[in-house]
């Protein structure tokens, strides 16, 4: 989301970066291309109007012509302000209520709420430690009810079954006082779609509004949809009293106008962005560090969290047990380092996070986003024998050449593959040497050193 903001305005935010004087030319010029490049990303009139206004009385105030740095002050006054428009901070779940805290899911059909019920109940069960149960009232389209019996067995969180037969109340009622009688922290209920808003779907959801009374009430739309998805989001903000909304697909969207919209149209916090199909691709919405990430400054909290809470700690105490106490560091144990990084969603993932992105060409981003490269090594490594893998120092031409055709490569790959293994295992005999604690806090920075490795 927002690379071609990010690609519009980092260019613009480096020459103002060095300048040690500004005029109010200067920063008119400047205006006129954050104005520019937020239209072109699909933000509506009304906000990117709202918005310039605020960054220019700012800006040609005390606070940036009298600073010693302007071209930093008015950096900093851009951010600020794209950061007030999304919504300041990040804005948490309620759920201070007595159990079973109902959230709703309200939204039009395809903006991916039963896809979104699954990663908001894997979220909750993770990361605030509490007991989900998921219910699906979308009587009119029977596959929502089995896609959110499977989503629940997939993150392991109780279902309450239903059936196109019954009445969405009835169904919500019985979900509830089953909830109450299993002891349940937080009961998910997904709401049926329409492909328009209509007046008997907004008759249905207001009646169940009212009779479940839920603690949150969260509206999920495609962020593709761009303008749009503030426009539904406001109609339906009329409707219902909203407590947030969860932007979708937002991975396929790279202009990023809804996120830059929906807080000023609708008044209602950003609570959640869904990327992708996975079940754990849901993150907290953070209005602050997105700003970061448009004006390309980067988003280095969210790659240490990325990092802390995907990386196997248990694996990597192991490891460093393993070779502290001077034991070879094998392919075993390389293939678990690259499964791991293949679970933080490749080195494309982690990339997009470090600040001067908008600086790199965008056919070399392209290139690391569908590099194939960690796959492809991970392949190499399972055509070795449990043997093989133990002991790097068995494998001879006749062994790389078996290798290399058993995994769809070639001899090449699996030298290069070897050359990688030999820096790794240099690396960890320097990392024992610092003990202990020299080898987490080794480990620690090695899945950033892996995406510096060359392949092809």
């Amino acid at each position: 989301m927002f690379e071609s903001l990010t690609q519009r305005l980092s260019g613009t935010m480096e020459r103002l970066r060095g300048r040690g004087r500004l005029t109010e030319e200067n920063i008119r010029e400047a205006t006129r291309e954050v104005r520019i490049a937020l239209l072109e990303a699909d933000v509506a009139l009304p906000v990117v109007q709202a918005l310039i206004e605020r960054i220019k009385v700012r800006a040609v105030g005390q606070e940036v012509l009298k600073s010693l740095t302007p071209g930093q002050a008015l950096i900093k006054v851009v951010r600020d302000e794209l950061t007030a428009v999304m919504g300041a901070q990040a804005t948490e779940l309620n759920l201070n209520v007595p159990a079973p805290a109902v959230i709703l899911m309200a939204g039009l059909q395809g903006a991916g709420k039963t896809t979104t019920v699954g990663k908001l109940a894997k979220l909750l069960k993770e990361k605030r430690k509490k007991k989900v149960m998921v219910v699906s009232a979308d009587v009119y389209r029977p596959a929502a009810i089995e896609q959110l019996k499977t989503l629940a067995q997939q993150v392991d969180v109780a279902f309450f079954p239903s059936d196109a037969s019954q009445q969405p109340v009835d169904i919500v009622r019985a979900a509830i006082a089953d909830a109450k009688k299993s002891f349940i922290d937080v009961l998910i209920v997904d709401t049926a779609g329409r492909l328009a808003i209509d007046e008997a779907m907004m008759a249905e959801i207001k009646a169940l509004h009212a009779e479940v009374k839920p603690v949150e009430t969260l509206f999920v739309v495609d962020s593709m949809t761009g303008q749009d998805a503030a426009t539904t989001a406001k109609a339906f903000g009329e409707a219902l009293p909203l407590t947030g909304v969860v932007l979708t697909k937002t991975d396929g969207d790279a202009r990023g106008g809804a996120a830059l919209s929906v807080r000023y149209i609708t008044g209602k916090p950003i609570k959640f962005v869904g990327t992708g199909e996975k079940v754990d691709g849901l993150d907290v919405f953070h209005p602050e560090r997105v700003a970061s990430r448009i004006l390309d400054m980067g988003d280095v909290l969210s790659l240490v969290e990325q990092v802390e809470g995907q990386v196997d700690k248990d694996k990597a105490q192991k490891l460093a047990e393993k070779v502290a106490k001077g034991k070879k560091f094998d392919l075993n144990d390389m293939r678990d380092q690259l499964e791991q990084m293949q679970n933080m969603g490749g080195i494309g993932s982690l990339m997009e996070k470090l600040p001067g992105l908008g600086q790199v060409p965008e056919h070399l981003k392209q290139q690391v986003a569908q590099n194939k490269e960690v796959p492809r090594m991970i392949a190499i490594i399972n055509s070795m024998t449990k043997k093989e893998r133990r002991n790097p120092n068995l494998l001879n031409g006749s062994r790389r050449s078996r290798i290399a055709a058993g995994s769809g490569t070639t001899p090449a790959d699996v030298n290069k593959l070897m050359k990688q293994y030999m820096q790794m295992e240099k690396m960890m005999g320097k990392m024992a040497r610092g003990g202990m604690k020299g080898m987490m806090r080794g480990l620690q920075g090695m899945m950033g050193g892996m995406g510096r490795m060359p392949f092809r």
